[in-house]
C-alpha cells in the first residue's frame, strides 16, 4: 500500500513543480511541438540539466542546429545519466533517450547526426533547464566551468 501512496504524492508534487508541458513530456512520454519550444535556437553556452532532478545531462558544447525544431546534441555529458530503451509507439522503433535519475522521458536518439559519433539526441525543451555559463558556480555547478575554457 505503502508504494502507490508514494508514487501517488511523487505525481502530485511534480505536477506542482512543473508546467503542463513539462509534466507531460517527462511523465506522460510526451513530446512538444517542433519550434515553438524554448530551447531549440538557444546558442548561448551553458549546461542543460533535467527538469526534474538537476541532473546535468548536456552542454552547449555539444549543441547543434539538426533543423528538426527540437535542441539537438551529439551526446550526453555521460552515457551513465542517461538510460536507452527502445520505443515502439506510434507505428516506429526508436530510441527512447531518459533520464538515469529521474526515469522522466527526454526525447529520442537517431543516427543521422554529425561526424564523428554521427548521433543525434533530439530532447524535448520541456523536459530540460538551462543554466547558463554565468550562472553555473552560483547554482552549484561549479565543477562544470572547465568545459568551457
Amino acid at each position: 500500500m505503502n508504494g502507490k501512496k508514494d508514487e501517488y504524492d511523487k505525481k502530485v508534487m511534480l505536477k506542482n513543480k512543473l508546467t503542463g508541458m513539462q509534466y507531460h513530456v517527462t511523465q506522460e512520454n510526451g513530446t512538444e511541438p517542433p519550434f515553438q519550444n524554448e530551447y531549440w535556437d538557444n546558442e548561448s553556452e551553458g549546461l542543460y540539466v533535467d527538469i526534474v532532478s538537476g541532473e546535468p545531462l548536456f552542454t552547449s558544447l555539444d549543441k547543434f542546429d539538426s533543423g528538426c525544431g527540437w535542441p539537438s546534441f551529439t551526446k550526453p555529458l555521460a552515457n551513465s545519466k542517461i538510460r536507452k530503451k527502445t520505443d515502439r509507439s506510434h507505428n516506429m522503433v526508436r530510441t527512447e533517450v531518459r533520464s538515469m535519475a529521474s526515469d522522466s522521458h527526454l526525447g529520442h536518439v537517431f543516427d543521422d547526426g554529425p561526424a564523428p559519433g554521427g548521433l543525434r539526441y533530439c530532447i524535448n525543451s520541456a523536459a530540460l533547464r538551462f543554466v547558463p555559463k554565468s550562472d553555473l558556480e552560483k547554482e552549484g555547478y561549479g565543477e562544470f566551468l572547465e568545459l568551457f575554457k
